[in-house]
């Protein structure tokens, strides 16, 4: 396996762990956990940007990765 698809199956796994704590965060009715579930989903969303741009570099410079 190569390391674009490994980046390609985190950046996946990464919006999937995101997309479930916003589910968390609009079915819990407890304040506090509403914003911890928000702000833990809002680090994920900036986590995927930070693997997306790896995952351009990468293509940029191994252009047979690219997909």
């Amino acid at each position: 396996m190569t390391v674009a698809t490994q980046l390609q199956q985190c950046i996946a796994s990464v919006q999937s762990a995101a997309a479930s704590l916003k589910t968390f965060s609009l079915e819990t009715q407890n304040q506090q956990m509403k914003n911890q579930f928000q702000q833990l989903a809002q680090t994920m969303d900036q986590t995927v940007q930070t693997l997306q741009q790896r995952q351009k570099e990468i293509e940029r410079q191994e252009p047979q990765y690219k997909q």
